[in-house]
């Protein structure tokens, strides 16, 4: 990563992408960003995969599986899944719907979508690192369906504010995530609000032009700084996710499924997932009326 690191800091041109990656993996989930590559640049941003396919196969070969330290934001880009939880009720999310849940101090997870009418779908899942007031904190979770998200133009606010919208999630300060759907040829313009020098994007469908071109599947890094970024979609069209953030001020400490800010804070959430892990073998997860299993915390 020492190349990006040069790339990246580099102030000459107004705004360029600095770096794109089609990620790695094959099948349903494509990994775009991890804690131990892009995630380390562009923190509290740490992880990002792009999956498509069909809910009924995903959610069978999704095991639960712990996390703390973060939260997750998931968006859907085609399709529709359902939601149903004890705390939440029961509803559909789908393009401009959001999973918000923030794993905290500890929580098992991974099965509380399931499948919706369509027979396919497609959408993102990122990762926050969180800052330590949160990162061993209480667990918030949020299903929120497309009628209530705000739109600013052709943009969800999913996370933050933008253009005088204010997302509904409960997500920590300094962050703005949207999901943005472009027509043929129709241009963009994205202004950061003060403060926010980290900035990317990926495309689930169609594709994006600007300083370079940016293609269906592909994430971009744009270069530290402020100025806005705009960006135009092509003949297709397109569909993608935006995100610009203050720089998160601390290391990343990492566990299997964990984000923390020092060794310390690793070891309290990890012990937490293990205590939560034990209450889970002699419990056993609670399946609803779906047969989903809402999170376990």
């Amino acid at each position: 990563m020492a190349t990006l690191h040069g790339m990246m800091a580099g102030t000459a041109a107004p705004r360029p992408v600095v770096h794109r990656t089609r990620g790695s993996g094959h099948g349903s989930i494509v990994r775009l960003m991890s804690p131990s590559d892009l995630g380390r640049y562009l923190k509290p941003f740490v992880f990002l995969d792009l999956f498509a396919g069909d809910m009924r196969q995903l959610s069978a070969a999704m095991p639960l599986h712990p996390h703390s330290g973060i939260a997750t934001v998931t968006v859907f880009t085609e399709g529709d899944v359902t939601y149903d939880d004890p705390q939440a009720g029961t509803g559909t999310l789908a393009f401009g719907g959001v999973e918000w849940m923030r794993a905290g101090g500890g929580v098992w997870h991974g099965k509380e979508l399931s499948a919706g009418r369509s027979a396919l779908m497609q959408g993102f899942q990122l990762w926050i690192a969180l800052p330590p007031e949160l990162e061993n904190g209480p667990v918030d979770s949020q299903y929120i369906e497309a009628d209530h998200m705000p739109m600013a133009g052709p943009a969800y606010v999913i996370l933050g504010r933008h253009a005088g919208a204010q997302s509904p999630v409960r997500a920590p300060d300094g962050i703005t995530y949207l999901l943005v759907r472009l027509q043929a040829g129709e241009s963009w313009t994205y202004a950061p609000p003060p403060g926010h020098s980290l900035a990317w994007a990926a495309v689930a469908k169609g594709g994006l032009s600007g300083s370079a071109p940016i293609a269906q599947g592909e994430m971009a890094l744009f270069e530290p700084g402020e100025e806005a970024i705009t960006l135009q979609a092509g003949d297709a069209g397109a569909i993608f996710v935006l995100g610009s953030a203050r720089p998160h001020p601390h290391p990343l400490h990492l566990g299997s499924y964990s984000v923390h800010t020092t060794a310390a804070a690793l070891a309290e959430g990890e012990g937490r997932i293990a205590e939560i892990a034990q209450r889970l073998r002699q419990e056993g997860p609670a399946r609803t009326a779906s047969g989903s299993v809402p999170v376990f915390r």
